[in-house]
């Protein structure tokens, strides 16, 4: 019914707290690639995604290389800040790949330039915003895929 909800290194245990926790709302699994900048049993982690925790579907993986090995032939798009098209103009699939990078720094260059052509972005309507928290970025991408998926099967 959902989707694979990548992080990409995150950073903020919190924001992948409740992460986790609109994964397990929207029908997503979580998949977590490392390494964190915080402990997976971090108490900051488990507070943002309260007592849903364990009922998160959660693969974590050593680094990206594992994830990617593990996952080459999934059908995935990416979300950056330096993407050139629009979240809302991504064809959404039930169990589609949504790939997110770290808080501070977004995806690597490396995935950047490989996957152009499957890079989107948030639009921001303010010079004076850089970038959306994480845990709103995958809200604001998820659901919208959600509402287009259950439209379309109507």
């Amino acid at each position: 019914m959902g989707f694979n909800i990548v992080l990409i290194e995150p950073e903020i245990p919190m924001n992948t707290g409740n992460i986790g926790r609109l994964s397990l709302a929207s029908g997503s699994v979580l998949h977590l690639v490392k390494p964190f900048g915080f402990e997976i049993n971090d108490s900051r982690l488990k507070r943002a995604g309260l007592d849903y925790w364990k009922h998160i579907q959660v693969n974590i993986y050593e680094d990206m290389d594992e994830f990617f090995s593990k996952n080459n032939h999934e059908n995935m798009v990416y979300l950056s800040s330096s993407g050139d098209k629009n979240y809302s103009s991504i064809e959404y699939q039930e169990n589609m790949f949504l790939v997110f990078g770290k808080e501070s720094v977004g995806l690597p260059k490396n995935i950047l330039s490989a996957n152009s052509d499957k890079l989107y972005k948030i639009p921001i309507y303010s010079d004076h915003v850089r970038s959306l928290n994480l845990a709103n970025a995958v809200s604001i991408v998820v659901y919208d895929g959600l509402r287009n998926i259950h439209r379309i099967n109507l």
